[in-house]
């Protein structure tokens, strides 16, 4: 499996030695623990690369070990405790969240570097979601049927599916956790969360929240470290029932292969290459709008970014024009200065990932609008900075077109009509958000049939999903399970109950007619 793991990359602090840091551990079975290798990594500002985070424990098998050792321990009476009581912690979870919305805020910006303004709503998407999955405490609903026989009692319930493990992407680094903890545990598992190496604060404070609102011990544990030596173990082990992953297609079919050989089910979150479409009769200022917000915000690393904008020719020189202009506007810098709508890459590799592609892009005939470089000057001598990038001139057979670039990047590209449109939105491997911009109600209800993606908007960008609505998609996006209100689906089993009050043997499946 490590070979499917990207190259192992860490952040180094340019900084005074002797300038201390925060060390953390890991959380087993209630305490917190070194690794057992002793070794550990930087959590570093992407922004200011002198600022050290946190340092944490760089783990292996034997930490993975046991923390699924602890989770199966405390799987034996945390599925005992009625939903409504699980519930209650998540709800005092959200209420303890609320309070410490900024404190969490300022430290995920210093170690993710999205501003402000969005740190604080990842904050508030892990507030909703707690607060949504109390509710389901009390509607882990099943089913009562009528049965085939006199005298028998039909019905369904959901089942916890015991020691769950969760693999966590650096860009949401509370909100997406959030969504993998919240259902799983008031469904009555246990867990067992890697955070990404770039951004484990925001976890660790997740889950000392929940701590904090009562949950026992060993019924969350946190396992920090990098693919190979964290990652790989979890999603191997024996005890592991379940396994839900966010992150790259590449590393996402390779989790799913080897959970598959064990049988254990498994959530992937992968790719998006997400189109707006702008049909000749939108408001151009509006689409302009979610443009800029779909393709630079969180600095284009989400899944769910504007990547693609696919322009009607009739307006397309025009909305492409004044898209370049806003796009040279924005302000780029350190999440925590006001003003700043723009904030860094998180590491040097997405930023080589963003420059190799609009070197491919150049190669392929794309013309370059704006941007295209990394900046390196002034205030972005210290961090890993991408300048807000623009390619017109773009084909739908060039991998600008078609492959995750991640960052703060975005491809223009022309269409004659509402069906060529369709259809390159629909031409790619991936299948996550897409956007129409217009005021015709019948295209909109023929993008909301016809686009292949798990989500649509209509006149707005191709942002992500509320969490009591799903969230995933299609083709090399996702295997079929959905995050949001879809989730509580994986996160437990069915089990068919029969009480039979007849005091005869009734024989089901077997041919009683007389």
């Amino acid at each position: 499996m490590q070979a499917f793991y990207p190259p192992r990359v860490t952040r180094q602090a340019k900084r005074d030695p002797n300038m201390a840091a925060k060390l953390y551990h890991n959380l087993i079975g209630g305490e917190w623990l070194p690794s057992a290798s002793g070794q550990t990594f930087q959590n570093i500002n992407p922004a200011d690369h002198s600022d050290i985070v946190g340092i944490f424990p760089s783990s292996n098998a034997e930490d993975v070990a046991l923390a699924v050792a602890a989770a199966k321990n405390a799987f034996a009476t945390w599925r005992l405790v009625p939903a409504p009581k699980r519930a209650e912690i998540l709800y005092r979870t959200g209420e303890l969240l609320t309070q410490r919305k900024e404190e969490y805020a300022q430290l995920m910006t210093r170690e993710m570097g999205k501003v402000l303004a969005e740190t604080r709503g990842d904050v508030q998407e892990a507030i909703d979601t707690a607060f949504y999955m109390a509710g389901e405490g009390r509607r882990l609903y099943g089913q009562t049927t009528p049965s085939e026989l006199q005298n028998k009692f039909a019905m369904s319930i959901r089942m916890p599916v015991g020691v769950c493990a969760m693999i966590a992407p650096w860009n949401f680094p509370m909100a997406i956790p959030s969504w993998k903890l919240f259902p799983a545990l008031v469904s009555g598992n246990t867990c067992v969360i890697k955070p990404a190496e770039d951004t484990p604060l925001s976890t660790y404070n997740l889950v000392q929240t929940l701590i904090d609102a009562g949950l026992p011990a060993g019924v969350v544990n946190i396992v920090a470290g990098f693919g190979p030596e964290a990652g790989a173990p979890l999603v191997e082990h024996p005890d592991v029932r379940a396994v839900s992953f966010t992150g790259s297609s590449a590393v996402g079919s390779h989790v799913g292969q080897r959970a598959a050989a064990n049988f254990k089910p498994v959530s992937l979150e992968m790719g998006g290459k997400n189109a707006m479409i702008v049909m000749d009769d939108a408001n151009l200022d509006l689409a302009l709008e979610g443009a800029l917000w779909g393709a630079f915000g969180t600095t284009g690393q989400r899944c769910t970014a504007t990547s693609r904008i696919l322009l009607h020719k009739s307006i397309a020189a025009e909305f492409t024009r004044k898209l370049v202009a806003r796009a040279q506007a924005l302000s780029v810098g350190n999440g925590l200065n006001e003003g700043i709508e723009v904030g860094p890459q998180v590491n040097e590799q997405q930023i080589e990932t963003s420059t190799r592609y609009c070197q491919i892009a150049i190669a392929e005939g794309a013309k370059l609008l704006t941007g295209g470089q990394r900046l390196i000057d002034g205030p972005y001598a210290n961090g890993t900075f991408f300048a807000p990038t623009v390619f017109g001139s773009v084909t739908p057979s060039m991998r600008i077109a078609r492959e995750e670039v991640f960052g703060p990047v975005v491809a223009l590209l022309e269409f004659s009509s509402f069906d060529e449109a369709v259809e390159i939105a629909n031409g790619i491997d991936y299948g996550l958000s897409t956007a129409l911009y217009t005021r015709d109600i019948n295209r909109a209800f023929a993008a909301i049939r016809d686009l292949e993606a798990g989500i649509t908007y209509i006149n707005a960008p191709t942002i992500g999903a509320e969490v009591h609505l799903p969230f995933g998609g299609v083709k090399q996006t996702g295997n079929g399970h959905r995050e949001g209100n879809g989730a509580i689906d994986f996160y437990t089993t069915w089990k068919a109950v029969y009480i039979d009050s007849s005091d005869t043997l009734q024989r089901a499946q077997i041919d009683n007619a007389e």
